[in-house]
């Protein structure tokens, strides 16, 4: 009785879902999902900043093995990204044709098979950690604290990439709220973490990583428990774990682009860490703080796209197709604006704003213009970031895995390795920003040829 009473609960919930997203103003539906996503962006954003002041504290060499283990935390969340993407935006168009047993069977294979990654990467990073750590660009003056926060790292990091899939399976469910919940509460206590292992226990940047691996633990029971309480349409079961091939497939084609993405993000910071090296720890330090600025900033659009993803996916899902290209309008617009007012901000306050991690001279002289051109290079992210979401939730696999790797990789590594070679230190200040300028032009191009394809609504 309890197992009908269960099923009948999840259509209900189901038809309810349904009537939500296909019927509810657009604008208002980005706006509810976009904003727990906002909020948990910038908890976390705020964490790994005071992580980074807290680190400062220990010197410039410490800082700077913070940035060097942030790269590492990149791929590790670009394999979470994988899973998570991948089934997130297959379950979100088949809660738009109703197929919620698929649905559960794709959510499942993915968070197992997100745990089980996590697992070889923990116990292959544990086998090489010297050689890993110089890899990401430890120089020998840092390599003693990158290694010392990265065996932390990487012991949380099954947890780590299984909650970065769920975060993102959440999202599409709907579930914002929880997925807020299980990031915010994590980046919180990992702040109060920090305090207590770092300055009362005296561990240093020992006590910054275990503060991690903690809140980690923590934050992936929040995120999984909606799954096993019931307040989910999708059930979470071993029993689900697809025997079909092409799931596998599917999954990885289409979470590729935002592994691609994130693995692109970090290898481009091993470049420039290696690059800024050859400056001494205050350009690494200066170019890793700027980094958490501006990636900071990019959160509130990030988070309105990702608001826009559930919406995109689901109603294309449904064959509801002018309610795709208003989503996509108002997310384009939305997040302009956000990064507009971000970036005043950003270039009234360029060394107040580095001097919060780090009031050392030479890191916030390098780090002042680093800041100002990122600043206003960011405006075009917006186009860029929308063209990608919209490729990505709608299944088109090529498109955009394109998209995702023109900023970070076929344009920022290039232009890094070549302007740093022709301009010094100057160079490698305006690698990512004209990276940037460069994805804007296909990124517009490929919006507009996805809607010059789309049809009318099937209804």
């Amino acid at each position: 009785m309890r197992s009908a009473e269960l099923k009948q609960h999840v259509r209900d919930q189901g038809r309810t879902y349904y009537q939500k997203m296909t019927e509810s103003p657009v604008a208002r539906l980005i706006i509810q999902l976009s904003i727990p996503s906002i909020i948990s962006m910038m908890i976390s954003n705020i964490y790994n900043m005071v992580d980074t002041a807290f680190v400062g504290q220990l010197g410039t060499s410490a800082s700077a093995a913070v940035g060097i283990v942030f790269g590492f935390m990149a791929i590790l969340q670009a394999v979470g990204f994988l899973f998570g993407q991948g089934s997130g935006s297959i379950l979100g168009r088949k809660l738009g044709q109703q197929e919620l047993d698929d649905a559960s069977i794709i959510v499942s294979t993915g968070f197992f098979f997100s745990l089980l990654i996590g697992c070889f990467i923990e116990i292959g990073g544990l086998l090489c950690l010297d050689t890993l750590a110089v890899w990401l660009g430890s120089t020998p003056t840092i390599l003693p604290y990158t290694k010392i926060y990265m065996v932390y790292i990487l012991l949380s990091s099954p947890l780590m990439i299984a909650s970065c899939a769920m975060n993102t399976i959440l999202r599409y469910e709907g579930k914002a709220l929880f997925a807020m919940i299980g990031m915010i509460s994590g980046a919180v206590l990992n702040i109060f973490g920090d305090i207590f292992f770092m300055f009362v226990l005296d561990m240093e940047i020992a006590g910054a990583g275990l503060s991690t691996a903690l809140s980690q633990l923590i934050s992936f029971g929040i995120l999984v428990s909606p799954f096993l309480r019931g307040k989910t349409q999708c059930q979470l079961s071993f029993r689900k774990i697809s025997h079909r091939f092409i799931d596998y497939i599917d999954i990885f084609t289409t979470g590729l682009p935002s592994m691609s993405r994130q693995a692109l993000t970090s290898i481009s910071t091993i470049f420039l860490n290696m690059e800024a090296g050859i400056y001494g720890d205050a350009a690494v330090a200066a170019m890793s703080i700027v980094s958490r600025i501006m990636f900071f900033v990019f959160a509130v659009a990030l988070g309105i796209g990702q608001g826009f993803q559930p919406v995109c996916g689901f109603n294309y899902g449904a064959g509801k197709y002018e309610r795709v290209r208003k989503a996509y309008r108002v997310t384009l617009l939305s997040a302009a604006a956000a990064m507009i007012f971000l970036t005043v901000i950003v270039m009234l306050q360029p060394g107040n704003l580095l001097r919060l991690f780090r009031d050392d001279p030479k890191v916030i002289q390098i780090g002042i213009r680093a800041l100002k051109l990122q600043a206003l290079a960011q405006l075009v992210l917006p186009v860029c970031m929308a063209a990608e979401m919209l490729y990505q939730s709608t299944g088109k696999k090529i498109g955009a895995l394109l998209l995702s790797v023109m900023r970070n990789g076929l344009f920022m590594i290039p232009v890094l390795l070549i302007l740093s070679r022709c301009r010094g230190l100057a160079g490698i200040q305006e690698a990512y920003p004209v990276a940037c300028l460069l994805s804007f032009p296909p990124s517009m191009l490929l919006a507009k040829h996805f809607f010059q394809k789309l049809p009318p609504d099937t209804e």
